[in-house]
């Protein structure tokens, strides 16, 4: 194993030079939070493919392969399918708003108002989706050095935290395009080919498999339903989503960087799936699905290439984690603690706002290796993060976007009704069930309409810069103007 140790050791001092690296380039509240709104299509779609492929997409994905064959690929294909739709229907428009979060995009559309209570439930949603990625350490760092749960957390929670600390967005983009090869090469170029192989090829499998591991839907009808409510409507909503658009160097970047990233998800969904189908064939007997990708990496791989599909592996937890890790960050800072502290917005963005959103990080990457060590379920908080965002947000999110009838008031009134429902039904169903994001996305519809219309118009001026904003001909509002010579 010397030799695959190395490749992870090189692996991670690389990821903390990044990180110091970016950290020369994080001048300024724009460069440290959304790259200063530089990135290319090239840059751009490989950062937002290895954000939205984590730990949960990889392991995960090859796991519901390994227990229900091709169409455990859904779930994949779902995340996928919602980043394709934010990028064709709304990714130009939120890119040239102009803002650091999604509450900021609440607050212009409405008028105000609507930014701590939606701040909060964004932040509860990135520090769960932070603290899944993390508890994903122990997994892999099991396999490799046969290390202790908490150790192993601590380790690898405490690399992400310092590279992000270092240098914000920058170094989080620089090591995403690091990971996004890393898991290219390891996953789809070399894991894939093999596991088929050695599974027999696919005469092999469709042999030894019953005939419902190729069915497309066998997975099932209401899971691939519920799949697309949380993941594809997750995928048009989130912070951790919305900072990497703000990356974009103009519109047509963040729609056509994101519909390669979106395809790109596609294809790894069917990478994992027909992996973890292949593990199936070679040890049908394991005990968890989610054991199903370490086991075939520790025992059909060859020395050095296990080392780099175990840090494939790694890459995919990490761009996942330090992505909701920032935007954690980002959403306490700017929509939290600043709204309560009864700061207003600064056009001077220099190196007091950089200390300010790296001490956030910092504090946000402690609690967020404390929570980790204290849980053990990731389905568990996975569910809980995606229900919050889904039943709280989506409804004013797109209400904003595509009802101009939608008032501050029925916003606020869809967060809270929608985001009580989901807790109330988790409570009452339990955390895996289907029904809280059915029944508190219904709640949070009712309430938008039903108080939007029953209270005054927003206000036409509020609108009208907002049109404005929304055509990207008013950045005076918000941050800076994109640099013209990128």
């Amino acid at each position: 194993m010397a030799v695959d140790y190395t490749v992870i050791v090189v692996y991670l001092a690389g990821m903390l030079a990044m990180g110091w690296w970016g950290m020369r380039r994080a001048r300024s509240k724009s460069d440290f939070l959304v790259a200063g709104r530089r990135l290319g299509p090239a840059m751009y779609s490989g950062t937002m493919a290895a954000i939205v492929l984590g730990g949960a997409s990889t392991i995960g994905g090859v796991g519901l392969g390994y227990q229900y064959g091709l169409s455990g690929a859904w779930m994949v294909v779902t995340i996928g399918l919602g980043l394709l739709a934010l990028s064709v229907f709304f990714s130009a428009r939120i890119a040239r708003l102009k803002v650091y979060t999604v509450s900021e995009m609440l607050d212009l559309r409405y008028g105000g108002r609507a930014g701590v209570i939606s701040g909060v439930v964004m932040w509860a949603y990135t520090l769960m989706l932070a603290v899944t990625s993390t508890i994903a350490y122990a997994t892999i760092f099991d396999v490799l050095f046969d290390m202790n749960r908490t150790l192993a957390i601590v380790l690898g929670g405490s690399i992400v935290v310092a590279y992000s600390t270092l240098g914000g967005m920058w170094s989080v983009t620089l090591t995403d395009m690091v990971q996004f090869v890393v898991k290219t090469i390891g996953v789809l170029l070399l894991l894939l080919p093999i596991a088929v192989v050695k599974a027999g090829g696919f005469s092999g499998m469709r042999a030894k498999l019953p005939t419902s591991y190729f069915d497309p839907l066998g997975i099932g009808g209401e899971t691939i339903f519920t799949y697309v409510l949380i993941y594809t409507f997750g995928m048009l909503i989130g912070q951790d989503i919305w900072q990497r658009v703000f990356t974009a160097r103009s519109d047509r970047t963040a729609r056509y960087g994101g519909t390669v990233a979106g395809t790109y998800c596609l294809a790894y969904a069917l990478a994992g799936a027909v992996i973890g189908t292949a593990a199936k064939v070679m040890y049908p007997g394991l005990g968890s699905p989610d054991d199903a990708f370490a086991t075939i990496v520790k025992n059909e791989l060859p020395i050095g290439v296990r080392g780099l599909v175990l840090a494939a592996a790694l890459a995919a937890v990490m761009s996942t984690s330090s992505g909701a890790l920032i935007a954690c960050a980002t959403v306490a800072n700017n929509d939290i603690w600043s709204r309560l502290r009864g700061l207003t917005r600064r056009s001077g963005e220099g190196h007091d706002e950089v200390g300010g959103n790296r001490a956030f990080i910092l504090i946000m990457g402690v609690a967020v290796i404390g929570t980790a060590i204290a849980l053990n379920n990731v389905v568990e908080a996975l569910t809980v993060a995606y229900n919050l965002l889904v039943g709280g947000l989506l409804v004013p999110i797109l209400g904003g976007l595509l009802w101009k009838r939608g008032t501050v008031q029925g916003a606020l009134a869809a967060v809270i009704v929608g985001g009580l429902a989901v807790i109330g039904l988790m409570a009452g169903y339990g955390i895996l069930a289907n029904e809280p994001v059915y029944y508190g996305l219904l709640a949070s519809l009712a309430a938008y309409v039903a108080v939007s219309l029953a209270t005054r118009p927003t206000d036409e001026t509020v609108l009208a810069a907002w049109r404005e904003r929304l055509a990207g001909r008013n950045p005076e509002l918000g941050s800076e103007p994109v640099p013209a010579h990128q």
